[in-house]
């Protein structure tokens, strides 16, 4: 069985860089070398507890916490770069390094290349080279690590930034007689943006359509698949496809592409009748848009229609008349109104973002700062940041509301 033997002493050695007490595991079958090596350390008070073993079966037992492996090349069970490769694979976060008595130049660049972080020989080290070799390879271990997680969080950063520019593209329109406010902020909890996406695209100079959508879930495939949604929405409507073919057409992609069959998605759909004064509203299980006209506000009666990709079935449209030329429309996602209300299990919901509304605060909000203010109000009740994604489209006709 793997034994300790002599430790380093708690003192610290005015040639050695400063650092905590380490554990260190020599694999080593020669116990003549193995107390050497105990020896060296003691003798510089080096701060590293030492643990043996004699062959790599062994080694596999006690390796996991320790800071550093010390690996000799010709053990029982492992000969050469073999058991190196054994060992790099068994010590995860450890730093490994060779300590052999082959001279030889050309093993000690490959071993290093293999991924030790030093190659020592018997006989050329001392206490202090061998206790710095440790420290230094164990920091460079670290370093190494620690460069490994930031290449991985700018790497998810700029999937997360090409997903975006998928989800919330720039809105493809350019009259001037109706604006169009964007809003979108990831929840709390999302590693990446989520399945939240929006658009916007006029195809005549009267007509524009909107469309406001949620995939369920977090991450990279519910991203991927609401850019898909998306871009295959704005696809069908650029074609001229009928409106009543639309939303079937954009279920048929979410069932073929989504990679689990529970996965399913909730949008609202508003085509703008821009001369006429009139728009058409189409839900698949999404909550309704909120009309802001002569001071008042009030959700769209539209019927609500089943989730897509639960049980596929046509929407059903709902015609919607402006009284005025003045009024503007509020589209979002469920994010927005799943906040608690105080410090019960009760939601904002639909009715509590339209009092949200009715505050006379908001009419003091520009329009293009209006989605900002309405998140900044569902935090506050909250208690803290809302806890899933928010997309918002506010399309407005004038300027009040």
């Amino acid at each position: 069985m793997p034994r300790p033997l002599p430790q380093g002493g708690l003192g610290h050695h005015p040639g050695l860089p400063p650092g905590e007490r380490l554990r260190v595991l020599l694999v080593e079958d020669d116990e003549g070398d193995a107390f050497l090596v105990g020896e060296l350390l003691a003798e510089t008070n080096s701060m590293i507890d030492l643990l043996v073993a004699t062959s790599l079966s062994e080694a596999r037992q006690r390796v996991m916490g320790v800071d550093c492996v010390l690996l000799d090349l010709g053990l029982p069970d492992a000969q050469g770069l073999d058991g190196l490769r054994q060992v790099l694979e068994m010590s995860s976060g450890a730093a490994v390094c060779v300590l052999t008595g082959r001279t030889d130049e050309h093993l000690g660049i490959v071993a290093v290349a293999e991924g030790a972080q030093d190659y020592l020989v018997k006989g050329q080290v001392d206490g202090v080279l061998l206790t710095r070799a440790l420290r230094y390879a164990v920091e460079r271990k670290r370093a190494d690590e620690n460069a490994r997680r930031l290449r991985e969080v700018e790497l998810r950063q700029a999937e997360s930034a090409r997903l975006e520019r998928g989800l919330l593209p720039q809105p493809l329109m350019s009259t001037d007689q109706i604006a169009v406010h964007t809003f979108y902020r990831p929840g709390r909890h999302a590693a990446l943006i989520g399945g939240d996406f929006y658009d916007v695209v006029q195809t005549r100079p009267d007509r524009v359509d909107l469309i406001v959508g949620d995939v369920c879930g977090h991450g990279v495939d519910e991203a991927a698949l609401g850019v898909e949604l998306r871009v295959a929405w704005r696809a069908l409507i650029l074609a001229g496809v009928p409106d009543d073919e639309v939303l079937p057409a954009l279920e048929q992609v979410l069932m073929s592409e989504r990679r689990l069959q529970e996965i399913f998605a909730t949008v609202a759909t508003t085509r703008l009748d821009i001369d006429a004064n009139r728009a058409t509203v189409r839900l698949a299980g999404h909550p309704p848009p909120l009309l802001l006209s002569g001071g008042k506000v009030a959700p769209v009666p539209a019927p609500g229609g089943l989730l897509l990709g639960v049980r596929p079935r046509r929407p059903v449209a709902f015609d919607l008349e402006f009284d005025t030329d003045d009024w503007s429309l509020l589209m979002y996602t469920d994010g927005l109104i799943e906040g608690r209300v105080g410090a019960g299990d009760e939601r904002l919901d639909v009715p509590g973002l339209t009092g949200l509304l009715d505050e006379p605060a908001n009419h003091a909000v520009p329009l293009p700062e209006l989605p900002g203010w309405l998140v900044g109000r569902a935090e506050q009740l909250n208690g803290g940041p809302l806890a899933d994604d928010v997309a918002m489209l506010l399309v407005s006709r004038g300027d009040s509301r």
